[in-house]
């Protein structure tokens, strides 16, 4: 018996990566595994691209030139979770604990009572001598954090609040099994013994530590740093009657930057590719969208500016290729709610399933104007496709993305998403459907915004 009959291919290809992808380390790691699948080349900001790239490197179109516009679909991969901290060693009431620090704007609350893990990246020493970032992902339940018992709060159920900083601390074992434990070998004799600048052994339980050093096939000593995030365990799945529902952690973003790669592997990888005019084929999967994107991997960042001046390196062919791009800012939607339909303005609420979610605001908190929509519309059609329209209420504040801050290059921008219950909490719902409606909107763009854009007059 099949687990998910008659489900979308995409939908299930979707739960595969995201179930994979607790981190955005892992994340853009996944992406790229499916890229080089499809063929395309890594390179990196450092290496000398007119010497050392070779053709394949990107979807460079048959008839490319310096001036040439960019086709992006700019992504984020991260998601609101929590962080363990430079130092997460703590203890209380015989429980061993760790410290995190909570990372965007988490429904919280939602974290209580979950079978949590821990994933990230873990710089280690290797026997060369050398140093090397590896990724990590323990699957297991290893932290949880627990409720206070409605016995010891009778008014939990009218007004739940609790402290993030003193009341939302994981629990990771019982100290009395480390005082019972075998004093351990790499504290012993260290207690007269200055710690090295590098080392972070005093910093956390010693038993985290040695499990992250099993999973990593090396000794504690080995580890010298790491950023670790905790992820819900429970697998995303489909649901609901028909499978028409997707619900998982993390699908702000991951549910636009999945599309993303399948869209630019799949056209790459299609018979149409060799054929293709006009602009170079780009896919942009932004870190630290949820704390405001001013980081190195954020899209405040160089990374686009960087891209457009290496492609175009003169003044003239620069500002052509501006003039000629065309940015797709795909980030999750707000469904209309059963519960909660007043939250949503009469006429703009959008539902799972519906298609692609145009986002527009007057005030600039998204990047569509008439034009950018319209564009994004006539691709939708041409892969047929439907199209649902989203504009905040007056008394409430809207939310933003990537879109305003990357269309200050100049480039013609629009901002679009998926319909979806539950942002931000540790289990959000989707639609399934939609998955595919993203991948089509992408490719749409990839394969016609030339042919579309020659077309297009605006005074």
């Amino acid at each position: 018996m099949m687990l998910y009959p008659n489900s979308p291919e995409a939908a299930l290809k979707f739960v595969k990566f995201v179930n994979a992808s607790p981190t955005p380390f892992h994340a853009v790691d996944n992406a790229a595994s499916r890229l080089k699948k499809a063929g395309f080349q890594k390179v990196h900001e450092k290496d000398d691209w007119e010497k050392d790239i070779k053709p394949g490197a990107f979807t460079l179109p048959a008839k490319w030139k310096h001036g040439a516009g960019i086709s992006i679909v700019a992504t984020h991969v991260d998601s609101p979770n929590l962080k363990v901290r430079p130092i997460s060693k703590r203890t209380n009431a015989g429980y061993l604990q760790v410290g995190v620090e909570t990372y965007g704007g988490g429904i919280w609350h939602s974290w209580l009572d979950r079978d949590l893990s821990v994933a990230g990246r873990v710089v280690i020493k290797e026997q060369g001598g050398g140093f090397k970032s590896k990724l990590l992902k323990i699957d297991r339940p290893l932290l949880r954090i627990p409720t206070l018992a409605i016995h010891l709060d009778r008014n939990i159920n009218d007004s739940f609040k609790f402290n993030q900083e003193t009341e939302f601390v994981p629990i990771l074992g019982l100290l009395e099994s480390q005082l019972n434990a075998t004093q351990d070998k790499n504290d012993a004799g260290k207690s007269d013994t200055q710690q090295k600048a590098s080392s972070i052994q005093a910093n956390h339980h010693s038993e985290l530590l040695s499990l992250l050093a099993g999973e990593l096939s090396i000794v504690p000593e080995e580890i010298h740093d790491f950023e670790l995030s905790l992820f819900d365990t429970q697998p995303a799945a489909l649901g609901g009657l028909n499978s028409e529902f997707i619900f998982s952690s993390r699908m702000d973003n991951l549910v636009s930057s999945f599309c993303a790669v399948e869209a630019i592997a799949e056209t790459s990888s299609a018979h149409v590719f060799p054929t293709l005019e006009g602009n170079v084929n780009c896919i942009a999967l932004f870190n630290h969208e949820e704390i405001g994107s001013v980081s190195t991997s954020g899209a405040e960042s160089s990374l686009i500016p960087s891209l457009l001046n290496r492609l175009s390196p003169t003044p003239a062919s620069l500002a052509q290729s501006i003039a000629r791009s065309f940015l797709i800012s795909a980030d999750m939607g707000h469904a209309v709610h059963p519960n909660y339909t007043s939250k949503h303005e009469d006429n703009h609420k959008p539902r799972m399933n519906g298609g692609i979610v145009v986002k527009t605001n007057a005030k600039q908190r998204y990047a569509s104007d008439a034009v950018t929509t319209f564009i994004v519309k006539q691709l939708v059609e041409r892969k047929g496709g439907q199209v649902q329209e989203f504009e905040v209420r007056n008394d409430m504040a809207c939310g933003s993305t990537v879109g305003p801050m990357l269309s200050k290059i100049g480039v013609r921008t629009v901002d679009v998403g998926n319909a979806m219950l539950s942002m931000h909490s540790i289990r959000e719902t989707a639609g399934s459907h939609d998955v595919q409606n993203a991948i089509d909107l992408f490719s749409s763009l990839f394969e016609g915004f030339a042919e579309l854009d020659k077309g297009l007059t605006v005074d």
